[in-house]
């Protein structure tokens, strides 16, 4: 079987789905849903489309190469199952082949962790139907995710919140739940795959090709999915510098444009800098210990800039929870801030190697002349 076959469930269901499509007032929406060795969520993930209240839709699971079952329980469900045997390549990979055999006009991703709630595929026909300028639209995690260790759970209700208090119109894609019209994925050529050959930001970098082009993306906060997967705290880390800090800050300096929304906001800014302040003082406070009290201002600054993020913690989990997740949260601005600063960095030294070599190019070009009868 080579890597573009579909193999579609015989079930009648799936044929009155694409019967329904037809229906002018029911657009027909393909769920895309990239795989790679998740046996763990998947079941979870597709009972919650199969018993969908929308009927018009079709169910695409990309396999990407899994070496678990996987495959296995995708087939047990009435859904397509888009084998990529020689994989893994990868989310944005894996999805451009799901849509390359979708048939609807609206492609919904959803990553296959992720339950989404009841009516959120109802929401999205809905959404595209009452707003024909809009190209796409994608929601958040809920405030439930499943596994109830203090990482996986600050690190979702973080996400819940950023997302639930961010500017409706939005300035970029997240695709763990979020749909495109087809046309406007078409016209800027999918997932960039070829740049994202892992997990990363692709959905991000997407989204800024989508406003680069005109096209408008809407944050709907009802869109919301209940996320299944457990954080440790090197997954953590390891996910927040490689796989999004480092590559957002690259698209940053790339694009020359820094969003003031989500992740980015002017007080997310301020918080890394008074981090910083404050680390860098703790040492310094050993030879002079005045100086402790900056580390705690500080500190107290980052709180009170926080406050509603910290507010929302201790009322989701309580007082313990959101004492705990104050050394975490600061630690994200730190590593999030030096990671840009790292790019940074690293992209001026490119610049100056690259002027330098031009310059070197021009003189012994100059030089050639010169030495010419």
């Amino acid at each position: 079987m080579n890597r573009t076959d579909v193999v579609p469930v015989n079930d009648n269901r799936l044929l009155w789905r694409f019967m329904a499509a037809e229906q002018p007032d029911t657009p027909m929406i393909s769920l895309i849903i990239p795989v790679y060795n998740a046996s763990a969520t998947l079941k979870l993930c597709l009972d919650a489309v199969v018993t969908s209240d929308y009927s018009s839709y079709e169910c695409i699971v990309v396999d990407d190469g899994s070496n678990d079952d996987s495959e296995t329980i995708a087939r047990e469900l009435p859904v397509q199952v888009l084998e990529l045997p020689e994989g893994p390549f990868g989310p944005a990979y894996a999805r451009n082949r799901g849509a390359e055999v979708a048939r609807g006009k609206i492609l919904f991703f959803v990553d296959a962790d992720v339950v989404l709630a009841p009516g959120v595929i109802r929401r999205v026909a809905k959404i595209f139907q009452e707003q024909p300028n809009l190209a796409a639209v994608f929601g958040s995690y809920d405030a439930y995710p499943r596994d109830k260790g203090v990482i996986s759970q600050y690190r979702n209700l973080l996400h819940h919140f950023v997302h639930q208090n961010g500017d409706p119109e939005a300035s970029t894609f997240w695709a763990g739940c979020g749909a495109i019209r087809r046309s406007a994925f078409e016209q800027i050529d999918g997932f960039d795959e070829k740049r994202f050959r892992r997990s990363s930001i692709e959905d991000i970098e997407l989204g800024y090709r989508l406003r680069q082009c005109g096209y408008r993306i809407l944050l709907d906060k009802t869109l919301q999915g209940t996320h299944l997967k457990r954080w440790n705290f090197y997954s953590l880390i390891r996910t927040d510098i490689s796989c999004r800090a480092i590559p957002w800050a690259r698209l940053i300096l790339q694009t020359k444009k820094l969003p003031n929304d989500l992740n980015l906001k002017w007080g997310q800014r301020v918080s890394f800098a008074l981090v910083a302040s404050a680390c860098a003082s703790l040492p310094l406070a050993l030879v002079q210990p005045e100086l402790l009290a900056g580390s705690v201002a500080g500190l107290f600054g980052v709180a009170v800039l926080n406050r509603k993020l910290y507010i929302f913690f201790f009322r989701q989990r309580g007082t313990l929870f959101a004492a705990a997740c104050f050394p975490l949260h600061a630690l994200y601005y730190l590593y999030s801030g030096l990671s840009y600063f790292y790019v940074w960095a690293e992209f001026q030294l490119s610049r100056v190697a690259t002027l330098w070599r031009v310059s070197a190019l021009k003189a012994a070009a100059q030089s050639l002349k010169t030495q010419k009868p």
